[in-house]
């Protein structure tokens, strides 16, 4: 048995949330009780009803938050919700401690076949990345289209900056680091991430920083904040090593869905040299290549990212006989239903919804 399956924090006996999460104007929460897992989406109004549904997976120690910024561009073209995998941003551990990209993976199939919006529009950055093609490979019938923002599938020969991030998921390296960093202030600690994953770390702005470090304040109180990192971190090493069928480039190959791919030339975690790779591995793909970009691009530049899907969906004619806009319409729009009535079959279904 993988370590990344072995017991960990029950979602029962976590301690009450230590703080509320950040919900940005325009943004609704809920939390979502699944078999297994208790899930937190993030989601916002569509500009009107009967827009195709969308769902964003963030990468390792990220949250939906950071899709807010693409969310925004995109809510006139997709009803879009962004999920927190279990263990992170506002979802609590799952029951089992399975922390492995298919655990993952099972989660957001959970969340999909519950919520009966597939087949989305799927969209992954890092760690999300190989989740989505996992979750696109093994039920074709949930996913419509594939977007990759630096996908974290198995490289040769892994970038030194990429390294640190590698050897969190070995035992006994989560609590050292924590000795060892426990001077280190929240800002501190998000500079360090935001040098790692920005391009240009200066795009981002004062008010974005205060932001992360509040959050990162709140989710270093979480008991099991460091346990879901590392376990995370062990299940993406975990899955670089796995070959045959459940290899995750064997599982690209495999993936139906028209598959829109995005690299940054400056990404830290993901090398840029795997795009070509990864043009050649989705059969049905188109690659945009952000050279200012790092790895998260859908934070740093979710304009352009927002007109490459907007193309895509163009290109599959995806709204019949609908005019898809060339770009985010100017003010408001007319707010649609963003509810979703989710039936789990086995559980609490939707509570503590926040706006």
């Amino acid at each position: 048995m993988s370590s990344t399956e072995l017991p960990s924090v029950s979602a029962t006996s976590v301690l009450p949330r230590v703080a509320l999460v950040r919900v940005a104007e325009g943004e609704r929460l809920r939390s979502v009780g699944l078999p297994g897992v208790t899930l937190s989406v993030r989601s916002r109004p569509p500009a009107r009803e009967g827009l195709p549904p969308a769902l964003y997976v963030h990468g390792l120690g990220g949250s939906s938050q950071n899709w807010s910024a693409l969310m925004s561009e995109l809510d006139h073209v997709v009803d879009g919700e962004a999920v927190d995998l279990p263990g992170f941003g506002d979802s609590p551990p799952p029951d089992d401690g399975d922390y492995s990209v298919t655990g993952h993976a099972r989660a957001v199939i959970r969340y999909l076949d519950a919520a009966g919006r597939g087949p989305v529009h799927l969209f992954g950055n890092s760690l999300g990345g190989a989740v989505a093609t996992r979750v696109s490979a093994v039920r074709p019938d949930l996913v419509r289209t594939l977007t990759l923002v630096s996908p974290a599938l198995p490289e040769l020969r892994v970038q030194r900056t990429a390294v640190p991030t590698a050897l969190l998921g070995l035992p006994g390296i989560a609590p050292l680091f924590t000795r060892i960093t426990q001077e280190w202030s929240a800002e501190q600690r998000v500079r360090g991430v935001m040098g790692l994953c920005y391009g240009d770390p200066g795009r981002v702005t004062p008010e974005a920083f205060e932001h992360a470090v509040e959050e990162l304040e709140r989710r270093l109180r979480l008991p099991y904040f460091w346990d879901a990192m590392a376990r995370s971190a062990r299940g993406l090493v975990n899955a670089y090593t796995l070959g045959g069928q459940h290899g995750l480039w064997r599982q690209a190959e495999r993936v139906l869905a028209p598959t829109l791919l995005i690299y940054g030339g400056r990404d830290l975690l993901v090398g840029y040299r795997m795009s070509q790779k990864a043009a050649r591995s989705f059969r049905d793909s188109r690659l945009l290549s952000l050279p200012d970009a790092g790895h998260v691009a859908m934070m740093e530049y979710p304009e352009t990212v927002a007109g490459a899907f907007r193309e895509l969906l163009r290109d599959i004619r995806e709204l019949d006989g609908q005019q898809i806009p060339a770009r985010r319409p100017e003010g408001p729009g007319e707010p649609g239903s963003a509810e979703v009535a989710v039936e789990a079959g086995h559980g609490p279904g939707d509570t503590d919804e926040r706006s």
